[in-house]
């Protein structure tokens, strides 16, 4: 994926998502309802895992970040170590988020491929009033511009859930240094016998307990 290119969307056009309550919120990683596993512990939302995935080496980092209860919450205790994010992070972050959607419709993936495909073959864009590099930002002449790497990494995957959905019901772990969650290596992940069931319980539960399934 060429990453540096802007690209114009015609707003008519596509299917864009900003509010996670509204009829494609839950594209976006900060929508709440798609919990994971990953090492046995239960992570509320992909944002929360892939925010973690920025600190491999701070172990008690990734622990703060996936005990918040909204995303949101996530993202924002992050902030303060940016500048200590693994020294590659620019690099890898794409793999990166490609792997936790991944892992996203593994464990919701009724939920999650009922919403892809719904989307038919129109273009996917996060629609961002400050960020044009994971989405593209509205424009007066009713027009989308920027880089969109969430929306096209949406579309790549529905792509694939299209021609090949079987191929979708694992991922390997990322071939990079250290791709670590509180001290432990991340192994490949495979759809649960049990889909989604599993993975209600209640609200109370903290997001870092081991979840057995």
């Amino acid at each position: 994926m060429s990453e540096t290119q802007i690209r114009t969307y015609q707003a008519k056009d596509v299917v864009r998502f900003r509010k996670t309550a509204e009829e494609f919120g839950g594209l976006s990683n900060m929508a709440p309802g798609f919990p994971v596993v990953v090492l046995g512990y239960r992570i509320r939302t992909s944002e929360a895992l892939y925010q973690a995935c920025r600190f491999p080496h701070m172990p008690e980092v990734q622990q703060m970040i996936l005990e918040e209860g909204s995303p949101m919450t996530a993202k924002m205790r992050s902030k303060p170590y940016r500048k200590e994010s693994r020294p590659d992070w620019d690099d890898v972050r794409v793999k990166v988020m490609k792997w936790c959607l991944r892992v996203k419709l593994i464990y919701n993936w009724r939920k999650f491929s009922e919403l892809l495909l719904s989307t038919g073959d129109r273009p996917i864009v996060e629609d961002s009033r400050k960020d044009s590099y994971w989405g593209a930002m509205p424009q007066e002449d009713d027009t989308l511009n920027g880089q969109n790497v969430l929306g096209r990494l949406l579309m790549d995957l529905r792509t694939k859930l299209q021609q090949d959905p079987e191929a979708l019901r694992s991922v390997a772990p990322l071939q990079i240094r250290s791709f670590c969650l509180l001290g432990e290596s991340i192994p490949m992940i495979m759809a649960p016998q049990k889909q989604e069931v599993a993975l209600v319980r209640s609200e109370d539960e903290g997001p870092a307990q081991r979840a057995f399934l």
